[in-house]
């Protein structure tokens, strides 16, 4: 009897780790996608309102994910539970992702990022504070030295631009954000909370759309449907991982956007990255490794012997 508990416990603690790992790979790759995001509304913001562009991605989001969800739930597309968790994180978003695309039309993108990283930070507090989720040393040091490699990446010299003050706004709505997508996320199909937070965003963003109203010239169309294709999967990935690991775990990974922000400034506008950001680059990675290295050590050690 002894060994079969042992071994039904080795089991569920096999797949939950599994789980976990999952989780941290996908929200790996949804910072890596957003950067790309971030990088066609900064361009597009040279000949369109960051206001439209905002209302642009939502609504071309919609166009994916909603033929999507119809098919796989007929009329049932939006989630049955947890409506206020699910408005509130939408609300949040919207929010945070309007002051960012404001912000990142002022600002250096690698500056934009880096304030809007004051978001993690926060989380890890609310999620304490709200969620009653446990806070271990680790996952501090881990937060401070993404936090570390975001300020030597951007090198404050003391004057601050209107636009880090966006971005710093950016980030606390998005420490908002996380929360609520932990709680919205936890028993809700990821597709459904997906087409809520896209068709709510997209009626929320509406207004200012039509006051600041474009015609998208056809050489931007597909620009515009990159944005929205990469924007919806991105937040798919991220509305999954938080279905497999918790809000703390997760939060020093945004920080990866960093990394992903570089290669995207070399590669898309020809920006070599200096000496501190390589070194503030490897302070990111360093919490990265930490972070993955001591998940699996406390999931392992939870595995009895069978």
């Amino acid at each position: 009897m002894i060994n079969k508990q042992y071994g039904k416990s080795a089991v569920l603690a096999s797949v939950s780790s599994f789980g976990a790992t999952q989780g941290i790979v996908l929200m790996v790759i949804a910072m890596f996608s957003i950067t790309f995001v971030d990088a066609l509304a900064k361009h597009l913001s040279i000949d369109y309102s960051p206001l439209f562009i905002s209302w642009a991605r939502y609504a071309v989001a919609c166009a994916v994910v909603l033929p999507i969800a119809v098919a796989l739930h007929g009329r049932n597309v939006f989630p049955s539970d947890r409506r206020v968790s699910h408005l509130l994180r939408t609300v949040f978003l919207v929010t945070a992702m309007t002051l960012y695309f404001l912000a990142i039309a002022r600002i250096p993108l690698s500056t934009a990022v880096s304030a809007y990283f004051v978001g993690p930070i926060i989380a890890v507090v609310f999620s304490v504070i709200l969620l009653k989720e446990q806070v271990t040393s680790w996952k501090i040091l881990c937060l401070i030295l993404g936090f570390t490699g975001s300020i030597i990446i951007v090198r404050p010299s003391g004057q601050i631009d209107p636009g880090i003050f966006l971005a710093l706004g950016a980030g606390t709505f998005f420490a908002l954000y996380l929360i609520t997508t932990r709680q919205a996320a936890q028993e809700s199909d990821p597709v459904k909370t997906l087409v809520f937070q896209c068709v709510v965003g997209m009626v929320i963003l509406t207004p200012q759309a039509l006051l600041s109203w474009s015609s998208i010239g056809s050489e931007d169309i597909l620009l515009f449907a990159g944005l929205g294709l990469l924007s919806a999967a991105s937040h798919f990935l991220s509305i999954a991982a938080f279905r497999l690991t918790d809000a703390s775990t997760l939060a020093p990974l945004v920080y990866v956007e960093l990394i992903s922000a570089s290669l995207i400034g070399y590669l898309a506008f020809n920006e070599i990255p200096t000496i501190t950001t390589l070194i503030g680059a490897g302070f990111i990675m360093s919490a990265g490794l930490i972070m993955l290295q001591r998940q699996n050590r406390r999931l392992s050690d939870r595995t009895p012997l069978s």
